[in-house]
């Protein structure tokens, strides 16, 4: 390991995404890879474990690849709704944090907010996951790695293209891309980039890795020659109001078959679910043999299975 990876140790907690070295995700891919091929393997991993699950926002992958991934592992999991409350509300989020810790070993806590999770981590000594917030999505972004990885057969200098937000997703996808050593490029509005203080740290990522981070106007520009073409809902939940400025912005942005054209002749088609239809990829994208995104979604529950056994062996 050299001096770059070597300040990236890993934490007792997946925030982020940032807190794994180049070398750790590789390890987490290959668990996820073995829990997925031999799941009989690791069948009580998660004996007499108990995680809270903390869910703010509504949710079917997340919740449900969570919940079967921890009964799977032996685990029993216990689902706190805050779609009505929002965490913090009714107490604040260190005496939720500080009451949970005495009563179970982990907390998977999807959010609105990137503070919440922040705070939760900070008041309490056991492991916090970031299911969701609105920075970022780490556990989708690993999947989808994971998927590209049995698609392609290597990550090192895969040519993948996003389209669309800078948003939560398209961080995670940026962090984990740089580690990986893919080449992303970065299509989006005026005004919609990602932060620049994520990419900064994904082009930091990739002189140990030799991955590529580009961020782009161009659809076209992007997805040439790319191997996978990614995209995300416009507007998120939370920015309904935004959502007639947001359709206008991004009317150029939308994955049609034209746009998929000048793409790789092999190349895979990515969404994290839910999709638009019509919005921001077409029905004949999203439906084509080349889509991957039902792929995405089941290695989720493969995925957060090895987070799991990471963070809480």
């Amino acid at each position: 390991m050299n001096a770059a990876s070597a300040t990236l140790t890993l934490t007792k907690d997946l925030l982020t995404g940032m807190e794994w070295s180049p070398a750790h995700v590789r390890d987490v891919l290959h668990l996820a890879a073995d829990v997925k091929a031999h799941p009989d393997r690791y069948r009580g991993a998660l004996a007499g474990r108990f995680l809270a699950l903390i869910f703010e926002k509504p949710s079917l992958r997340t919740r449900v690849t969570f919940e079967v991934g921890i009964s799977s592992l032996g685990g029993t999991s216990v689902f706190l709704d805050h779609t009505a409350v929002r965490l913090g509300q009714r107490e604040s989020i260190p005496d939720v944090a500080k009451n949970l810790e005495r009563w179970v070993q982990g907390i998977v806590a999807r959010t609105f907010t990137q503070e919440s999770i922040d705070a939760l981590a900070a008041s309490t000594s056991i492991p916090v996951i970031n299911a969701l917030s609105d920075r970022y999505h780490p556990c989708q972004a690993l999947s989808d790695f994971q998927t590209l990885e049995e698609r392609f057969g290597g990550l090192r200098g895969l040519k993948f293209a996003y389209v669309g937000d800078g948003n939560n997703v398209c961080h995670s996808l940026l962090t984990i891309g740089a580690r990986v050593g893919a080449h992303l490029r970065v299509a989006t509005p005026a005004g919609y980039d990602p932060d620049a203080a994520v990419v900064a740290e994904a082009k930091r990522i990739t002189r140990e890795t030799r991955g590529k981070i580009e961020v782009l106007r161009s659809p076209e520009e992007a997805v040439a020659s790319a191997q996978a073409i990614y995209t995300d809902v416009w507007t998120s939940m939370g920015q309904e109001e935004e959502s007639a400025a947001r359709e206008s912005a991004f009317a150029g942005y939308q994955v049609n078959e034209a746009l998929w054209a000048q793409a790789a002749p092999d190349a895979v088609f990515m969404h994290c679910l839910p999709a638009h239809r019509g919005s921001e990829v077409t029905a004949e994208v999203i439906d084509s043999p080349r889509s991957i995104v039902f792929d995405q979604a089941e290695n989720r529950l493969h995925m957060q299975k090895a987070i799991l056994l990471t963070l809480l062996n």
